[in-house]
């Protein structure tokens, strides 16, 4: 693999993909999984992952699918994007590296990912980071209306139901990500380096169709896949999180977002919110690193 700012990543078969990560800390320290979100990459902890080795930690990083080097293992897959299947390749990158339990930390997709594995294998999570709090929902919820602010914020997911908004991001990623980072973190200063370092991982010849599937399926216009219609089912009950948990927000984002009353009582072991000040928006990991590393080594140590 070619170098990053981790090293150079390695890969593995796991489940349906060939998973390309980082893995840098010990071996032997405990382990923390690190889901970035869309549209965004594994640069999203390029300052975070060093804070955890120094305190001992292993931080592993996986592009999730249709992002970066990770590939499907047969073409024949369905480029699936539905919320349940990425939590299972989740699951499956700990079989494959033989890791029974990891602390888990996200944001936007990495978050709503983290908080499914803590429903649903909570054997599997030693701990949880969350920005935005718990974001697991269903075609049921996708297809209540909001008050129109709130719609405006999902702008894109009406323009990814139409062919046209297929096309679109298909033709201009790149612009569109970068649309998109500004209006999520209006007062994050990054540069054209930071962005296209992060923007090539959208390159992935599955990216436009696993991110038009997810879309699609959170307002039930594409369906999912039968086998996993029993985890979905779970999930549209808004099961509660039992493990040690904090929930993270930014006082600056610009994305929709839950207000953390609202999913408060979601977390019924060991919890805490935080809400960080000073224009942070919706990219914690990269906008606030040492904040985002603080949370994960706190709550490890419940």
């Amino acid at each position: 693999m070619s170098g990053t700012p981790f090293g150079p990543l390695k890969r593995i078969d796991a489940g349906l993909l060939n998973v390309a990560y980082a893995d840098v800390g010990p071996a032997d320290g405990p382990p923390v999984l690190l889901l970035h979100g869309w549209p965004y990459d594994i640069h999203s902890f390029v300052e975070v992952a060093p804070l955890l080795v120094e305190r001992g930690y292993r931080a592993i990083i996986p592009y999730l699918r249709g992002f970066g080097t990770t590939r499907f293992r047969s073409e024949d897959t369905l480029r699936n994007g539905q919320q349940s299947v990425v939590a299972v390749d989740a699951v499956a990158l700990l079989d494959a590296l033989g890791i029974e339990q990891a602390l888990i930390a996200g944001f936007d997709w990495g978050a709503r990912t983290a908080d499914i594995v803590a429903a649903l294998w909570p054997e599997r999570c030693r701990a949880l980071v969350s920005v935005s709090g718990y974001l697991i929902g269903s075609q049921w919820v996708g297809a209540q209306p909001l008050p129109p602010p709130a719609e405006l914020q999902w702008w894109y997911q009406y323009y990814f139901a139409t062919e046209r908004g297929r096309v679109g991001y298909g033709r201009y990623r790149h612009e569109f990500a970068k649309l998109i980072w500004h209006t999520a973190s209006p007062r994050w200063e990054f540069d054209d380096a930071v962005f296209e370092a992060s923007a090539s991982a959208l390159d992935n010849p599955d990216h436009v169709a696993i991110v038009i599937h997810n879309y699609r399926w959170r307002l039930g216009l594409a369906d999912g896949e039968s086998e996993y219609d029993e985890l979905e089912a779970q999930l549209a009950e808004g099961p509660a999180i039992t493990v040690p948990t904090i929930t993270l927000e930014g006082d600056a984002n610009g994305a929709f977002h839950p207000d953390p009353s609202v999913y408060a009582t979601k977390f019924t072991g060991p919890y805490a919110h935080r809400t960080l000040e000073g224009g942070i928006g919706h990219n914690i990991p990269q906008e606030a690193p040492d904040a985002f590393a603080t949370a994960i080594v706190d709550v490890g140590g419940w």
